[in-house]
This record gives structure tokens, sequence and C-alpha cells, in this order.
């Protein structure tokens, strides 16, 4: 009887063992492929990075012998890191993820065995065995047999190398990026200490004035037996180099703590190991100063292990990506899902260091905040989607994104449009935090001083001259639109529309009566471009006519364009999403709009890779009757451009856009009018996902999307807490405030 007592025991522990690894082998974070969106342009990196974080490590294989070498004053690449390509140059531990434009990809760390070797060209390898997943990355570099794993923190890379027996190195590269910015230093502080500089910047081949430091400090779990440092030369030639030391080839320091400054340097940490050894690397970096880099690595992962750091990295990724969990689907649904939300909490990232300072815009002061200050707006993509998904999913993230946007406005004199490390681009076009402001305010998060934003608006949509936010302002407020002396003026018109369109809801809100209507005309301007003949949005000259010879579908796949920015007539013909009624009743009725719009899809105009036209699939649901085409078209783009590989993104991330369009999507609802706190309606791909709210800004605790499964899928009704929901829209409101929003297919 105590056998079997026994017996039935040990079989109840063993199904609680099973039963908990099940739970654990299905957390969020686990669902997570960082290799998605690393193929086809997509430019995510697939190394570690704490959710929001300022230090990420991602490996470098833009440049090697069976790809062209990045060599100073070569062609740009946007991401250090390219699926398809093999060689190996080093490990980058400042890194941009989903950006068209190139900037960072520096402090390359790389291990290798045997002689010194400093040309990145000779001492890089291909590799194997490689492994990505939440806050984790690992390789084996063939050349040398030596594993090397990666995980961070917030602020700090870590490096974990397995070197075999023999002589080893640790080369900390600073003469490799992915621009050409002159400048850095470094120095070798003790045997087991670097920090050092590099100066970075030039991002969407903006000026080298523009180039800005950013600071580090390395730290090795073991003192190395030598060290060294490098310099090569590069601008200096004849007796001007000789005269320096150089005589055309690389100078090499040996055993030197002294200070080295210059374009192409870098230090050697070298070993040897009579036995197989593991060496922890961990580099802090800061955007203020070397002191700062040191507290934040010191503070935050002092006296802990590589897998400490990991298991703390996880677990904070794991409890942001659970604050959405989805029942049912199949497990390839749930990686795409989780990978898209997880690509969504990498940008805006985090500017200020551990004692909260970071540099003020321009560089003029170096700030101080008790929040946490954000920076990387790729405003023109993420206004649209990711920042909604923000104040829904991550309220206080998304408040202390706008009190960043407030504060730039503070030290720059104007809200940001593109802000990159307190560099101010302005790259791209139209004025989109006056839109992602009065988004967040709507939405109810409200913790910001609103006054002085809804001025900062005002200023960037009235202000004639000297105004970097809204170029051909002048043309725009007396004619209604810009003409053809200003750069994409179709496009740009809309943009502005868009944004005045916000301003007029948050002026409404505000009280503010004058301004409301001002502005609500404002964002109609863009019936003036409308050719009736066409139906189309087209370009007029500065006297008002039509520009000509008038060519539709120029301008796609970022050709140049007259009218358009990086897309066509079609591409932007719908791009109007505050005014579809009014453009319905343009274009000559709804029969009409239909048969348009869907020219866009049949035509292949339509682009799933670029902003402007992401949302036309849900304006189907403006149209009585003919709102299962949203949902079929939804559900064909989701499957034909979303999927579990490196190519799994239909292009650019564009900062997490891209992944929020899908992670919108597969929930059933999206934010179809930018500023407006309104989803629309579709299908949901999950039986179930409950959205967690945040208690300082909701009521509720909890949302929950449900569908009733059917084999043909398509909606049938529509039920808000229980009672039937005659719309295919929702409020922000009424969605957060309700329990359950049910979807019944027929």
């Amino acid at each position: 009887m105590l056998l079997n007592k026994r017996i039935l025991l040990q079989t109840a522990c063993v199904s609680m063992l099973f039963f908990s690894t099940l739970l654990l082998a299905q957390q969020p974070a686990d669902y997570v492929n960082p290799f998605i969106g690393t193929s086809n342009f997509g430019a995510c990196i697939p190394g570690p990075i704490a959710p929001r974080g300022m230090a990420s490590i991602s490996p470098f294989n833009v440049s090697g012998p069976q790809n062209r070498p990045l060599e100073k004053d070569s062609q740009w690449l946007s991401n250090p890191y390219v699926n398809e390509n093999k060689f190996l140059t080093g490990f980058s531990h400042v890194n941009l993820s989903g950006v068209g434009c190139p900037d960072l990809g520096v402090i390359l760390l790389m291990p290798t065995n045997g002689n010194i070797e400093t040309n990145h060209l000779k001492y890089g390898s291909t590799y194997s065995n490689e492994v990505a997943k939440t806050a984790y990355y690992g390789l084996t570099i063939d050349k040398y047999n030596i594993k090397a794993e990666f995980t961070a923190s917030k602020r700090v890379g870590v490096s974990k190398f397995t070197f075999p027996k023999g002589q080893s190195n640790i080369l900390l590269n600073l003469g490799v990026g992915l621009t050409n910015e002159e400048g850095a230093m470094v120095k070798v502080v003790s045997p087991t200490e670097i920090e050092g500089m590099r100066s970075v910047g030039s991002f969407c081949y903006n000026s080298p004035e523009d180039a800005y430091p950013v600071y580090f400090v390395a730290q090795f779990s073991k003192p190395a037996t030598t060290f060294g440092l490098w310099k090569k030369p590069s601008k200096y030639e004849g007796a001007e180099a000789q005269w320096m030391g150089y005589n055309g080839k690389t100078r090499m320091m040996e055993n030197t703590t002294k200070m080295v400054v210059g374009d192409s340097i870098g230090t050697y940490f070298r070993y040897n190991f009579d036995k197989e050894e593991v060496v922890e690397v961990k580099i802090g970096v800061s955007y203020v100063s070397i002191a700062n880099a040191r507290e934040n690595l010191e503070k935050e992962t002092a006296n802990q292990s590589f897998d400490a750091v990991y298991k703390a990295t996880y677990n904070e990724w794991n409890e942001a990506l659970s604050k959405i969990l989805v029942e049912g689907g199949t497990k390839e649904d749930k990686t795409i899902f989780y990978t898209a939300l997880y690509h969504t909490l990498i940008h805006p990232n985090t500017l200020n260091d551990v004692n909260g300072e970071y540099p003020e815009i321009k560089r003029s002061k170096v700030g101080k905040t008790d929040g946490t200050r954000y920076t990387v707006f790729s405003l023109w993509d993420t206004y649209r989607n990711l920042h909604q998904l923000m104040s829904l999913v991550y309220p206080k993230q998304q408040s202390n994104m706008v009190k960043s946007m407030i504060e730039m406005y503070d030290e720059n004199g104007w809200l940001p449009k593109w802000e990159l490390n307190s560099t101010e681009t302005f790259t791209m076009v139209g004025d989109p935090a006056s839109i992602v402001i009065a988004d967040t305010y709507l939405k109810g998060i409200r913790d910001f001083d609103v006054q002085k934003a809804y001025q900062a608006m005002l200023k960037g949509a009235d202000q004639l001259t000297a105004n970097p936010l809204r170029n051909g302002l002048k043309d725009y407020i007396e004619k209604g639109y810009l003409t053809t002396n200003d750069k994409g003026p179709v496009s740009t018109t809309q943009e502005y529309n868009a944004a005045d369109y916000a301003i007029s809801l948050l002026a409404k809100e505000l009280g503010k009566k004058d301004d409301f209507l001002r502005f609500k005309n404002r964002s109609l301007s863009y019936r003036k471009l409308f050719d009736k003949n066409l139906k189309l949005l087209r370009p007029r000259l500065a006297n008002g006519k039509w520009y000509e010879p008038f060519d539709p579908n120029s301008g796609a796949n970022f050709e140049e364009n007259v009218g358009f920015i990086e897309g066509n007539a079609w591409q932007y013909a719908f791009m109007v999403p505050h005014d579809i009624k009014g453009l319905i009743k343009l274009m000559g009725g709804e029969k009409s709009f239909s048969n348009q719009l869907q020219k866009v899809f049949d035509t292949k105009q339509f682009d799933m890779a670029n902003e402007p036209d992401i949302a036309y699939p849900y304006l189907f649901n403006y149209l009585k009757g003919e709102e299962w085409k949203a949902q079929d078209l939804v559900k064909k783009l989701v499957h034909q451009y979303f999927t579990n590989q490196p190519k799994g993104l239909p292009g650019n991330d564009d900062t997490g856009t891209m992944s929020a369009w899908l992670v919108y999507s597969m929930m059933g609802i999206y934010p179809i009018a930018p500023g407006a706190p309104v989803y629309t309606i579709t299908t949901p791909m999950f039986d179930k996902i409950t959205i967690a709210l945040d208690s300082n800004y909701y009521q509720k605790k909890a949302v929950v999307i449900e569908k009733e499964k059917n084999q043909n899928g398509r909606i049938k009704a529509i039920e808000l807490n229980g009672k039937k929901h005659n719309s295919y829209f929702i409020s922000h409101e009424n969605l957060v405030n309700g329990n359950s929003l049910k979807i019944i297919q027929n």
C-alpha cells in the first residue's frame, strides 16, 4: 500500500513537472523569432536587446570578401546584419533596428585566436550554429572554433566567449561602422577594463556636422596576459605620415595605457589558455560621458553573471509581451504575432542613463529626468499605428514618449519630426508629432502638459517662415495645397491635412472652438488636388494648373515622382482617413469609390511595405455590404507578407510600424484614422485575445476580443458586452470600458 502511494506521488510529481515545463514552453517570450525581418530589407537585428534598450548587440556581417567591403567613404548600409551574408567581422553594441538609413553599428567586439590581426577583412570569419531568441544570440566562429554568446541589459551588452586551448584574443575595433564619421578615442585602463568613445551620426546622409559621440566602458571577467592598441593610417600620407610614425603601416602599441585618438583605432586583449576557458565581457554605453557608461555598467550588471543578466532581461521581455495573451491559432501564428509585438518594443528606446542624465537636443546641455527620456522617433512611420498600440497596451511608455517630445520642443523650439539620439534629422515630410500627441490625449492619457503641447502644435502649423516641420506652409494656407515648387506636394499636403485634423480634434476637446473650425477646414484642402476625371489626386503648378505630363503609376518602388513622396497617385489616393465619407462623395458615391479602391489591389498598386496605403484594406468597412472585402484582404495580406522566416516582413519594419500593423490585424481591430480615438473591426486571427489594461490609465483590468469560429470565417454579427454592436467601428472609450468584444462568424 505504501509502495502504491509512493508510486502515485512520484507519478503526480512527474505530471506536475511535465505540466510546469509545458507552461514554461508556452510563455510569450518563447515564441519570439528575432531572425524575422533580417532579410528582404526588413533591417531588423537578430541580437539581444532589453525592452526599449539603449544597448544592443548585433552580428556585423555586411562587410566581407563575398560582399562589398565596408570602408571609409564607401556606400552606406542601413543595418549591420543581413541574414543571407555569412562573413562575420564583429559584434556591434549600439544599433538601430528596422530603419531605412544607416547610423550606429559601432563598438565592434571580435574574439579571435593566434597572432593579432587588425584588418577586419582578414580576421573576419564565416560562422555556424547560429541561434537567436529573446534576450539571447549565439554562434560558432568557424575560423577560430570559438563559441560566442550574447545577452543585454538596458544599457549594457554582455558577451560570453568560450575559447579553445591556446593563444586567444579579444579585439575591440572602433574603425568599422555603418557610416563614415571620423573620430574615436580609446584607452586601456587596466588588464580588465577599456574606456572610449566613437563618433556616429549622419543619418540619411545628413551633414557630418551632425555627428555625435557614444561613450563606452568595457570590463573583462579575466585579466589579459598582454594588451595593446592599434592605429591605422588614414588621411596622412608621405612625409606627414612618416612624421606621425605610420610609414604606411598600422601602428601597434603594446602594454600601454595611453589614450589613442584617431579614425581607425582599436584595442586587443591577449590570453594564453592551457585549457578551454570562458571570458565574459560587459560593455556599458552612454550618450553623455564615460563616467555614466561605467555607472550604467556597474548599476545594471555588477557582479552578475551572463546567465543572470539573460534571465532578468528574458523575464522583462516576457512580462511586457504578456500584456497581450492569445489563445487558439497555430504555433506559427503565435510566433509572428509575438515577434511583431517584440519589434514594437525596441524603438523608441531609452536615451537617459541610470542617473537620469541625457544629452539635450543640439547637445549644448545635459538634461535629467525622473522618468524615461525616449529617442528614435521615426514619426512619419509610427504616427499611423505604433503609438496607438502603445497608448492601448503600454500607456505609461506612451506618456513618457509624449513628455520626451515636449522636452524636445523646450530644447529645440520645435516638436520632433525624425529625432535620433538628440539629433533632429528632419527626415521625411509632414508634422507627425502633432498627430501622436493629440491621439494620445484623446485616448485619455493626460498626465503631460497639454497646453504647452498645444502651443507647440500651433507653432508648427502656423509659423510661415523658418519652419523646419512644414515646408511650403504659405502656399498650403493660401492655396490649400503645396505646388510643384515643393518636394512631394500632393503627399505633403495630405500629411499636413492629417496633422491639421488631429489638431482640430484636440482643439475641440480643449474648448478652442475657433481653432477647431479653422483646422478642420484646413484638413479638407486635399480636395483641391482631386482630379474628377482620373478620380485621383494630382499635383498642381504654382499658377494652379495641373502638372503635365502626369503618370499616376510613376513613383512606385521609390522612383522619383513630382507629386509624391515614396509612392504614386494610386498609393496616396485614399490617404485621407479622416475624410473618407468626403472622398466617397468626391468619387461619385460608394460604387465608384469601391471600384477605384479595388483597382489599387487588382492592378498591384498596393504596397504592403510602405506606410501611405497600409490602412487601405480596412477602408471597405466604410461601404455597407462590402465589409467582407476588408476581412478577406487583411487575412490574405497577413498570410502573404508575414511569415516565420528571415524574409517574413514585407520590407523595412520602419521601427515597428509594419509589426504594429500585424499585431492590430491579428487582433481584429485597427486605428483607422490617426488622431481619432476610433478602431475599425475585422476578423481576429486567434480565438481569444486578452489585452491587460494599465490601472493608472484605465478602469477595467482587461479587454477581451473573441470570435466564434465558422468555416466561412466572415463576420455575421458583432457584440459588445453581450449586446449587438451595429457598426464595424468602435471608439477607444467603448473598447477599454467594455469587458468583451465578440466577433460572430456566419
